[in-house]
């Protein structure tokens, strides 16, 4: 039996309902900032990757590095470069540089991102802005980018990640001394380095920073408008070729089947978020039980940039009145749990290795690492559902089907690998191996937070000492019966029984 997901909206009458949903947040924007060259730009939310003090006159364009943040609307950072080329006088260029190894990702993945992107190119067309698409070494085919269109400036979301970080720097030494390079964090409602100058190791610590915050950076978005400035014939974006893109993958990108539960783009992400205000928000507080249909169903359009964490808080937002409770825990997942875990990827350089545990968590499992293991499974066994716990295997089972586990059956999952696997370094690596190849919000700060969470006690305190995990908090099969209707989650999604000889 699959489960429901609220994201079928092929009636006319639904279509017309998120367009009059989008059309309304598109108005607000306008009533906003009828000119975007009124707007000002908060400029904390931006750094510079290099000192250029003015941009040169010989120059003819300015250019935003789209990764993060697949979409045109509520970006601060296309925002910025319009506004950027608007002052110069320029043409407005979006790249976006495919890659066919990022981090373990699928096939799925890919199309996923492609399919997105689709909307994107389209919608910067409508809007005189022209999209580009690279395939290869982005150190190599943005520079070459920027010379061959004599581009002022790059702009560039922002990325925690080792791997786009090392991009970012490796772009700034091929970069001729006369470009400017500027980054600008769009994911967060708060810029990551505007939170906090440190590592927070607990929610408590890291809640009031944000918070006290939110009035200078949780604010409305204006719009992307029509580019007034053409690009010249050469620098005109050219029609991609999505197929033969999708081909540029390597065959070593793990094939997975495709599905139907999540659609990719902006337009698909603000029908999930419409339903979610209207159908889910006000069961919110019975989201973490796996059977019900409390969660957002958010965190892959989060991932993905498709919509912005802060438009879904300032929708989500207006209803404080009516379901004050629900909206706040909503708000609290989005901006201040979220933004942890970019907390701890930007100030920890091992954010996906035992050594960035914290140093009570790595004590009590190296105390532990000789304990007997009952059960040792391979990472082919676990990838393949079998283990002796249906549990465990129906959760990975809808990891692969879905694309997403539920988000409390992510910590269960998580210990068990701790439990069966030789050592806490090989549970890490599992998990995030399997994390970052099924889930379509994994690759993510959430997903290496959230293993290292469940393995490590990440964000997390200490608790009664037992076999295997030490301090780190246990969870176990009896504890999820007591939680949800296990049986009935098992026949969901399939999984069995596999006995192993120990």
């Amino acid at each position: 039996m699959k489960r429901k997901v609220s994201t079928d909206e092929s009636k006319t009458s639904k279509k017309s309902k998120v367009e009059e949903f989008i059309e309304e947040i598109h108005n607000n924007r306008i009533e906003f900032a009828e000119n975007i060259q009124k707007f000002k730009f908060n400029r904390n939310r931006l750094r510079f990757i290099n000192e250029l003090e003015k941009l040169s006159d010989d120059k003819n364009g300015i250019c935003y590095w789209m990764s993060r943040d697949q979409r045109v609307q509520d970006n601060w950072a296309l925002l910025f470069s319009q506004k950027l080329a608007l002052k110069n006088h320029w043409p407005l260029h979006v790249i976006f540089c495919i890659t066919d190894d990022y981090l373990n990702s699928s096939l799925r993945n890919y199309k996923f991102l492609l399919d997105g992107l689709q909307e994107v190119s389209k919608e910067l067309e409508d809007l005189n802005i022209n999209f580009h698409l690279l395939n290869g070494d982005h150190s190599v085919e943005i520079p070459n980018f920027l010379k061959k269109f004599n581009i002022g400036c790059l702009v560039c979301d922002l990325s925690v990640l080792r791997k786009h970080r090392e991009w970012v720097e490796k772009i700034k030494i091929a970069l001729p001394p006369s470009t400017g390079f500027i980054q600008i964090d769009s994911h967060n409602v708060v810029p990551v380095w505007e939170a906090s100058d440190k590592q927070e190791y607990h929610a408590r610590t890291m809640r009031s920073k944000i918070y006290d915050k939110l009035g200078d950076y949780l604010t409305e978005f204006p719009p992307v408008v029509r580019h007034p400035y053409d690009a010249d014939k050469n620098s005109q974006a050219k029609s991609i070729d999505w197929k033969a893109a999708l081909k540029f993958i390597k065959s070593e990108a793990y094939a997975v089947t495709d599905f139907d539960f999540y659609k990719p783009g902006y337009k698909n992400g603000m029908i999930m978020l419409d339903t979610f205000i209207k159908e889910r928000l006000a069961i919110y507080e019975k989201r973490q039980d796996p059977l019900g249909d409390g969660i957002s169903n958010l965190s892959i359009y989060f991932r993905y940039g498709h919509i912005a964490p802060q438009r879904a808080v300032l929708e989500v937002a207006k209803f404080r009145k009516t379901q004050s409770e629900n909206v706040e825990m909503f708000i609290d997942e989005v901006i201040m749990r979220r933004e942890l875990c970019e907390n701890f990827c930007w100030y920890n350089e091992n954010y996906d290795n035992f050594n960035g545990l914290p140093d009570w968590g790595q004590k009590t499992l190296n105390d532990h690492r000789k304990d007997k293991r009952e059960w040792n499974y391979t990472l082919e066994e676990l990838e393949n559902a079998k283990t002796h716990d249906d549990l465990w295997n129906s959760a990975q089972l809808q990891m692969i089907k879905e694309g997403k586990m539920h988000r409390w059956l992510r910590m269960y999952w998580g210990k068990k690998i701790l439990e069966w696997t030789k050592t806490p370094e090989e549970a890490i690596e599992f998990s995030i191996i399997l994390n970052d190849r099924y889930n379509l919000d994994g690759r993510e700060p959430g997903g290496y937070a959230g293993c290292l969470w469940s393995i490590g006690g990440l964000h997390d305190v200490a608790f009664a000492e037992r076999v295997i995990f030490g301090k780190v908090r246990f969870m176990n099969y009896a504890g999820c019966k007591r939680k949800f209707k296990v049986d009935e989650y098992i026949a969901r999604y399939g999984g069995i029984v596999h006995n192993k000889k120990k």
